[in-house]
């Protein structure tokens, strides 16, 4: 009887310590060094010292020992941090995607960080995660389905990575995708990563804080600061850099945060290449405990100001269990927000898409969900 007891305890541990981690970046996982794909790009970084990458801002990060009660009320505590029932799925028109026009900027999210974006004929995916769990043991999508598979996918041009937590950072994805695409750009050390996958070297570029590099047809992407950290497992915290990104085509500029807490980055990267059409920006999974590095949804809609962005799509929210507050929270908070200044939203469900200058989702769909 004692036997099961502690068996049960330690599964209890188990599942608590996992539920942090991929909140915080990563489930306990096979971790590793940075490769020598990746190794001069690595060392030659501002940001990396004593074999760790850092934030300008020093996050001293609370203790395993201090999350003590955070971990039980992960497991058992809050309401509402979860919907009742599958939120609204959109199967994906990819009519918008396909389109090779030149002068068109249009974005398909497909869920938490996850878009598919045009920009004047090019194809881009951010983040993509196209499964329903983000990890053998991570949790389930809110909406269920996928709006559309790997394998429906066209030929890509670039993929986006902003880092390399395990929502942002998908291996079975990576894996089913990368023969469809033409180049991936990652900060330094997630190169390594991708190679491990099968991703051939060519195929990958690493850009530091504030290096860009010019792609075909006019297209420049340029690797801006975060405010984050990095780790996808127990060992191997803060051995790849997090980037932001700042996409540059003849006729728009579009701004996608990645994860971050709110800093004064986001005014120097509107100063220096704003403003932009479209920002996407992180929206949820925050907490006072980890609040330098996910920022409130005020904080969401300020860094779209700094950016002197034009229309705000939220991201990283309604999608995974990764935080202790409602599933709708982020939301109903950015909603007030953005009213407050005056700001354009875009607010579509999963696998709808939002198109510049034309039809922009932007119904509260989400209050329709929320229990009486």
């Amino acid at each position: 009887m004692k036997r099961k007891q502690a068996i049960k305890s330690v599964m209890i541990a188990l599942g608590i310590a996992g539920i942090i981690a991929v909140s915080l970046g990563g489930y306990v996982a096979r971790s590793g060094s940075t490769g020598e794909f990746s190794m001069i790009k690595v060392e030659k970084s501002r940001q990396y010292n004593a074999g760790k990458f850092k934030n300008d801002t020093p996050w001293n990060e609370p203790s395993f020992l201090e999350y003590g009660p955070t971990m039980w009320e992960f497991l058992f505590g809050g309401k509402n941090r979860t919907p009742d029932h599958d939120l609204p799925v959109q199967a994906v028109d990819l009519t918008h995607f396909t389109s090779r026009n030149f002068n068109q900027l249009n974005a398909t999210w497909m869920g938490h960080s996850s878009v598919m974006l045009n920009v004047d004929g090019h194809r881009i995916l951010l983040d993509p995660v196209f499964e329903e769990k983000i990890s053998v043991f991570g949790p389930t999508r809110f909406n269920g389905a996928v709006p559309l598979s790997v394998e429906q996918l066209p030929e890509i041009d670039t993929v986006l990575i902003s880092h390399d937590h395990y929502d942002h950072l998908n291996k079975d994805t990576i894996i089913r995708l990368h023969e469809k695409v033409g180049i991936f750009a990652v900060p330094p050390g997630v190169g390594s990563i991708l190679v491990s996958w099968g991703v051939p070297g060519d195929k990958i570029v690493e850009l530091d804080w504030w290096e860009e590099s010019e792609l075909a047809n006019g297209l420049t992407l340029v690797a801006t600061p975060a405010q984050h950290f990095s780790g996808r497992g127990l060992t191997d915290r803060n051995r790849t850099l997090w980037n932001s990104w700042v996409i540059i085509s003849p006729n728009h500029r579009v701004f996608f945060s990645g994860d971050s807490g709110y800093f004064d980055g986001f005014k120097k990267i509107g100063d220096q290449y704003g403003p932009f059409n479209m920002t996407f920006i992180e929206c949820g999974a925050y907490n006072e405990k980890w609040h330098p590095v996910h920022m409130y949804p005020e904080e969401t809609v300020q860094a779209h100001l700094d950016l002197r962005g034009e229309i705000l799509h939220p991201i990283h929210w309604a999608t995974f269990n990764l935080a202790l507050h409602t599933w709708y929270e982020p939301m109903d908070r950015l909603v007030r927000a953005a009213g407050k200044n005056n700001v354009k939203t875009a607010l579509p469900v999963a696998g709808a898409t939002s198109v510049f200058n034309g039809e922009i989702p932007d119904s509260h769909w989400w209050t329709h969900h929320i229990p009486d």
